[in-house]
């Protein structure tokens, strides 16, 4: 391991393939983490030592146990091919006899102790042992196997150097004198010497936990040595950085006097210089103390993204309150629990974003109200508030989606969101007299880093309107003319600015550096960039709101040479650890939960001790330290980067908003009529994520119906795309609905029945029908005269890629306003007539 801390971060020689460690599927075999930085073909050998007394007390055991000495070796091999793979079922090679072919074994790691393990093991290998005759496809065959190769092949008697074609490890035991020596035959291919030295080393130390303790709990002890845990704690974190003993809008107070008349921030028309926007902070900050506003007194802002939410959020800040960011669009419902659950006492708001606000205050009579332009107007004073505000005093709470059907408020605290906005200080290269590019929702947590980052360094923010975004034409030459040098998007909307510059090219000279984040960066996506803008810098960001947003990144200055785009490193004063369900490291390379501490780490979520308590706890490797047990799975790969795996749960990205499944079903489930519903995730190629609905009742519904109940409580981006009637709801063996076959259900409803086609007449409708099909994702023969576009799945990012594909002939207003195909034709075909007699 000490090699491996001091050997330098190198590229592979070659494109590294696939080397993640898969949980064993039905028919498929375990295969173990590919771990090397320069993968050269042949094969390598490492030995180990097995100390004669250890071997005598296993041997012990194997009598007592009245079981074959060579089943707790196989006991052991199993449980460290579990630890490898991440999962409980593993199959390995199992060689019988010496010389003879490996039988395939399959095994698990249920069983809770060593020695009930043991037994079970015994059970298998006598099964094989049985088997021997067998011709090995029919064995194979019994066994539901499909494939031909096996990953690791276990020996008892392991004499033979050579491996066979598909055999990456190859673990045995051999005879050194009267001593007993653990043999590993290796592809240097897959993995290296220090990996071999550490997969011997987990199986030295399964015999060492099987001899001391046989009733022990296997699955609550580490197989890790101690030099490998230091790594994993303190290697792989991320380095450490002193921050500045001041709080946010104190580093913006010194830019004010530094740069009093410099532009600090940009919307439409309107600019404010530093020294404008400090004075607009002041005032609003003493109005909210005026009204009583105390040390983490929560603030909600319900504005517009503009200015005047810029002012606010840095006012709240000054006089030690917590900022809570609310969509003035979201419906009265979400807002009322939002405002509930906060305990918020005051509303910062502007004329205008009242209307579901409203709604939501008639229940909550407590909570004051107070206009940005009435604090304005008060004559308070505009010098600095001079409030003392504290690196653990809380910030700011966002709202994310909760599985129980009530949003759940993150808390996070000021160091925190101080360090991760000089990460992307540093990260980004943001300085004086650069740009940002605020362009994201309120509710997201990454629009406030875009909001305020500039402004820590002499920089200027950059607010684009929301019509600018939805218009991608517009939207490229806003960053153009703003000279925008720093910008944070999501994949999918990355994709269409994309497309629109393989149709009009548009150069991009300012534009230094390009975040993505919100959904997994594909690497067909990050080809097409570096293709299209080989000189910008793409840098790929990875973390959570409870985390202080993000935590990894992923700083790209050509194609990246793995099959999949990593997370990166962890930024400065954050440690990430991959642990199993005990909060155990898993070893190198192995699929774990990643799990964060630092400063990072926010406070929980408010009011909700009991979700605070599933997620949040310290953290057993720091005194002191919290640590936030995330859904997330991951690996390191081999240059000691993130990479993402997958998620544990029913929580998804979709079009970078974070979505609990279960807080939709919920809502669901309340509307008159529906008796059972679950949602799925559908995705294709070319058209992205969208959430479906199946609902059994009575009878189908009027999907207007359903959009409209369930968006009295959700915001849009949560409300399904499509929903979907059915009797009753596929189930599983165990009586659970069946998501899985309800997903591939989705797919296939994706084309129309022959039944529903309105057939297209004009040449108009045929070409918006080609247009849908290759926007949306599905055959131009499925597509009727009738169809709805938003009902087939469109979206308003897929509304935006529909209006470049047609040229622009339309806006994004004309395919809201008329998403009927036909309406939309007449529409094109109006418009041309009119053209015509003009030109005439």
């Amino acid at each position: 391991m000490k090699k491996l801390q001091e050997e330098p971060m190198r590229k592979s020689a070659e494109p590294d393939r696939e080397f993640w460690s898969h949980v064993l599927l039905a028919g498929g075999f375990t295969t173990i983490p590919r771990w090397t930085l320069t993968p050269v073909r042949g094969v390598a050998e490492h030995e180990a030592m097995i100390p004669g007394d250890l071997v005598a007390v296993l041997r012990r055991l194997a009598d007592e146990l009245a079981v074959p000495f060579s089943s707790v070796l196989l006991t052991a091999h199993a449980r460290v091919l579990a630890a490898l793979s991440g999962g409980r079922e593993v199959t390995t090679g199992y060689v019988a006899s010496e010389g003879g072919q490996p039988l395939p074994c399959r095994l698990t790691t249920e069983p809770d102790s060593w020695q009930a393990l043991l037994l079970n093991t015994s059970r298998v290998e006598a099964e094989l042992l049985s088997h021997q005759g067998f011709p090995i496809d029919d064995l194979r065959r019994e066994l539901g196997l499909t494939e031909r190769v096996f990953e690791t092949v276990f020996d008892p008697v392991c004499d033979d150097n050579d491996l066979a074609e598909g055999i990456v490890l190859r673990v045995g035991i051999a005879h050194r004198g009267g001593d007993l020596v653990l043999r590993l035959c290796y592809q240097t291919e897959v993995i290296d010497a220090n990996s071999a030295a550490r997969i011997a080393g987990y199986h030295l130390k399964a015999f060492a936990l099987i001899a001391a303790d046989s009733d022990a709990e296997h699955e609550r002890q580490s197989l890790l040595s101690a030099e490998e845990l230091h790594f994993q704690l303190k290697g792989l974190a991320g380095r450490s950085r002193e921050l500045p003993d001041r709080r946010v809008h104190e580093l913006f107070e010194q830019r004010v006097e530094a740069y009093p008349n410099a532009i600090a921030a940009v919307h439409g028309s309107q600019e404010w210089t530093y020294q404008e926007l400090n004075a607009r902070a002041n005032w609003l900050g003493r109005a909210l103390l005026a009204r009583g506003l105390r040390r983490e007194g929560v603030v909600a802002v319900v504005t517009e993204r503009n200015l005047d939410w810029m002012a606010s959020v840095l006012a709240i800040f000054k006089a030690g309150g917590v900022y809570l960011p609310i969509e003035p669009h979201f419906p009265a419902d979400r807002i009322a629990k939002i405002l509930s659950r906060a305990e918020c006492q005051i509303v910062l708001t502007e004329h205008g974003s009242t209307g579901t606000l409203d709604q939501a205050l008639a229940s909550l009579p407590d909570v004051q109200t107070l206009f940005v332009d009435t604090a304005y107007e008060e004559g308070h004073a505009d010098s600095n508030l001079g409030i003392d505000v504290t690196p653990c005093q809380l910030a700011y709470i966002y709202f994310t989606s909760g599985s129980t059907g009530e949003p759940k408020g993150v808390m996070c605290e000021h160091l925190g969101m101080l360090n991760h906005l000089y990460a992307k200080i540093d990260d980004l290269q943001i300085s004086e007299g650069q740009v940002v590019a605020q362009v994201a929702p309120q509710c997201f947590d990454i629009s406030l880093w875009q909001l305020i980052s500039a402004l820590l360094v002499g920089g200027q923010t950059l607010i684009i309107e929301q019509e600018v975004i939805l218009d991608v034409q517009r939207f490229v030459g806003k960053i153009i003319a703003g000279r925008v040098n720093v910008l944070q998007v999501v994949p999918s909307y990355l994709e269409v600015v994309l497309s629109f510059l393989a149709q009009h090219h548009r150069e991009l000279p300012d534009l230094r550096c390009v975040s993505v984040t919100g959904e997994a960066l594909k690497k067909e996506l990050t080809q097409r960039w570096f293709a299209s803008e080989p000189a910008i810098k793409l840098v790929n960001a990875y973390g959570l709101t409870e985390t202080s947003d993000d935590t990894n990144h992923e700083i790209m200055l050509r194609m990246p040479e793995g099959e999949r785009v990593p997370l990166g490193r962890p930024v400065p004063n954050v440690r990430i650890y991959l642990v199993d369900e005990h909060l155990s490291p898993v070893p190198l390379g192995a699929p774990g939960l990643i799990a964060f501490s630092g400063i990072c780490v926010g406070r929980g979520y408010i009011n909700d001790p009991e979700r605070t308590g599933q997620c949040y706890m310290s953290d057993p490797y720091d005194t002191g330290q919290r640590l936030y047990l995330s859904g997330d799975y991951g690996c390191w790969q081999p240059e000691g980067k993130l990479e993402f795996l997958g998620r544990r749960d029913t929580q998804v990205k979709v079009a970078g908003f974070r979505i609990e499944i279960g807080e939709i079903e919920n809502a669901l489930l309340r509307v008159p009529g529906v008796s059972d519903g679950a949602v799925v995730v559908a995705e294709r190629l070319e058209r992205g994520k969208r959430l479906e609905a199946f609902y059994g009742g009575p009878q189908p519904l009027e999907v207007n119906v359903l959009r409209d109940q369930l968006g009295e409580s959700l915001p849009t981006y949560m409300v399904p795309a499509a929903f979907h009637w059915r009797e009753s709801l596929p189930l599983t063996a165990n009586g659970k609905i069946d998501r899985k076959q309800l997903s591939a259900l989705a797919r296939e409803l994706d084309v129309v029945e022959e039944d529903f086609y309105d057939a297209l007449c004009t040449p108009t409708e045929r070409r918006m029908a080609a247009a849908w099909a290759e926007v949306l994702g599905v055959s131009q023969e499925s597509i009727g005269q009738q169809d709805n576009f938003f009902d087939r799945g469109g979206t308003s990012l897929s509304a935006v890629r529909l209006i470049i594909t047609l040229g622009r002939v339309v806006s994004i207003k004309d395919v809201i306003h008329h998403p009927i195909l036909a309406d939309l034709a007449r529409l094109i075909d109006g418009r041309s007539v009119l053209q015509s007699t003009v030109s005439e």
